[in-house]
């Protein structure tokens, strides 16, 4: 009898355990769950700790309280200046409401699906009515409160919360890159040319007005010369006439001797009338001792 109570025992234990094994279930900090029975829901279970549930009938399904990330494809846009643009946006969601989200998409991979189709058709509404400068500027945060304005609209009905929104990439398709670049490059060149044009038409009038200024020094400088040189000859014809006044024998012997310098040069031979005045001086040399020099 003893041995048949203990098996009694402990088969009544192991089945206790078993229903209590079935019976509680524990909620992480992390998680938060959905008590099923048959496929229905029966309550949500958002606080963490051990809980209770019926055993067998019952089960438990978890999700993540955390945030959670998606990642839709990335896309081809076409903005409103008509430039196409390759968009890669990512988002960041929490699940508020389990029951809502179970009843609607159940798992977490059919969110992601879902929610990348609503994401990508937001961006690619907001993003058709902006061109490529909006994109590329301080704008670019506006842009993404909007997109996320609008998938929080459309993922409220799926028990989410949309936390935040991002453009990770933006960028041109590579034909349209080089056509860019190439409009770029010509816009540069033209710019270059002006700029060249402009400096050379500074560079001729400043050179145009140092000419004049030289012109007006050159002048102003002649005409002081002028000036000068006449009168230094008004000085000189004066010097002259008084020294003329005061001795004319001196003053013809001295100009005769300047005339015969300039003409007697080496090798020069001259034929002259004895009697004539330009000789004259010759003879008055002679007589007084130094001819034949």
């Amino acid at each position: 009898m003893s041995r048949r109570l203990l098996l009694i025992l402990g088969i009544a234990v192991i089945v206790l355990g078993i229903v209590a094994s079935s019976s509680l279930f524990t909620v992480h900090q992390t998680q938060q769950a959905i008590v099923l029975q048959f496929g229905n829901p029966k309550r949500v279970v958002a606080e963490p700790g051990l809980k209770v549930k019926l055993p067998f009938i019952q089960n438990v399904l978890y999700y993540e309280s955390r945030v959670l990330n998606v990642d839709p494809p990335v896309q081809r846009i076409i903005l409103a200046d008509q430039k196409p643009l390759l968009v890669d946006a990512f988002a960041r969601y929490k699940i508020t409401d389990p029951l809502r989200f179970y009843q609607t998409v159940r798992t977490e991979g059919t969110a992601a699906t879902r929610l990348g189709t609503i994401i990508n058709a937001s961006t690619r509404g907001v993003l058709g009515n902006v061109n490529l400068a909006s994109v590329l500027s301080e704008e670019r945060a506006t842009i993404m409160t909007s997109i996320r304005d609008q998938v929080n609209a459309e993922a409220g009905r799926f028990g989410i919360d949309l936390v935040d929104v991002r453009l990770r990439r933006a960028d041109l398709p590579d034909e349209t890159s080089q056509a860019v670049y190439d409009r770029m490059k010509s816009e540069r060149e033209r710019e270059a040319a002006e700029f060249r044009a402009q400096g050379f038409e500074f560079s001729q009038r400043i050179r145009a007005a140092a000419d004049r200024e030289a012109t007006v020094i050159r002048a102003e400088a002649e005409r002081e010369a002028e000036i000068q040189r006449g009168e230094g000859e008004a000085e000189r014809t004066k010097i002259l006439n008084d020294a003329y006044g005061s001795d004319p024998d001196f003053f013809n012997f001295y100009r005769s001797m300047q005339a015969y310098a300039a003409s007697l040069r080496e090798g020069t031979y001259m034929v002259l009338s004895p009697d004539g005045e330009f000789a004259g001086f010759f003879d008055a040399i002679g007589e007084g001792g130094v001819a034949g020099r």
